[in-house]
């Protein structure tokens, strides 16, 4: 019952009423006209569970086509608590976002959004891997027009290959793909003071244990029974919660980094252990508020 787990924590975190609905298809036309008849009824629509790359269309058209806030949770509320584990990642070594070459391994709705967001926040060197290896401007194989247009705007240098290839001397692993498929090995390609966000659950791409053993000190997993977990509820009720009181009806690209950075700034003094708040940290769904209204 993930929809209406969704919608406790809508409440408990956001103080947002929301409702569950399930719907009986996975075609793209009928779920963006579902969604436009049902939606007099809202404030706002919080798409779950639609896969790539099905889902960047819907929510493009649903953004377009209706007057209320339209946000697709798996992309980006994933890509704001990563990227706001990233800026406190960051207080923690000597690395500037500019200067960063980070891998994304995942390529689906949250891959893609990440990316997206590091690059709008600074980033400027990503590369993108999918099940076939690096994504390449020129890349025949594997490729829908989302990996497209992210081969445009990734992998400056063609890096071509798989994930060993591409760990060498980079700065940020981000992981939402497989588990278990980053090796100690490959970590110790990467540049001094290594930042790993190994999100596969329930198995991450690397456990923790080996990670450290390889000389990573800033990890973060998708698992709250280790410290820095990349949870969704850190950003999607704060979200919605600033753009309904506000009566802000589209969220935005800016909305969402200032979501980050409130989210990164609500830890006065991150350490190792602890750059990313808590996930029942009842006070980080006001500080995103207030940071989107803002």
């Amino acid at each position: 019952p993930v929809m209406e787990g969704k919608a406790q924590l809508f409440k408990r975190f956001g103080k947002v009423d929301a409702f569950p609905i399930a719907l009986k298809t996975q075609d793209t036309e009928e779920i963006i006209n579902i969604v436009k008849n049902i939606a007099p009824m809202f404030g706002g629509i919080n798409l779950e569970d639609i896969s790539a790359p099905r889902c960047f269309e819907i929510e493009e058209r649903l953004i377009n086509e209706l007057d209320i806030p339209v946000f697709h949770d798996d992309q980006h509320g994933t890509a704001v608590v990563v990227l706001a584990g990233l800026i406190n990642a960051l207080k923690l070594t000597s690395k500037k976002i500019e200067e960063l070459k980070v891998v994304i391994s995942g390529a689906g709705a949250a891959g893609v959004a990440i990316a997206k967001m590091l690059l709008a926040d600074g980033v400027q060197n990503i590369i993108l891997l999918d099940s076939r290896g690096t994504i390449w401007d020129g890349r025949a194989e594997g490729m829908n027009k989302t990996k497209e247009e992210m081969a445009k705007i990734t992998n400056k240098d063609v890096v071509k290959g798989g994930l060993r290839e591409a760990m060498v001397d980079t700065d940020v692993f981000v992981g939402v793909s497989q588990p278990n498929i980053l090796t100690a090995d490959m970590v110790k390609t990467m540049n001094s003071n290594p930042i790993i966000f190994a999100m596969a659950n329930p198995v991450p791409e690397i456990m923790p244990e080996v990670a450290r053993e390889a000389g990573v000190n800033i990890m973060a997993t998708g698992r709250s029974d280790f410290p820095n977990q990349i949870n969704n509820v850190l950003a999607f009720p704060g979200i919605f919660k600033g753009v309904l009181e506000a009566r802000i009806k589209k969220i935005t690209m800016e909305m969402k980094i200032a979501a980050a950075h409130a989210l990164a700034d609500y830890i006065k003094e991150p350490t190792y252990e602890y750059f990313i708040p808590g996930p029942f940290d009842m006070g980080v769904a006001k500080a995103v508020a207030e940071a989107v209204k803002k």
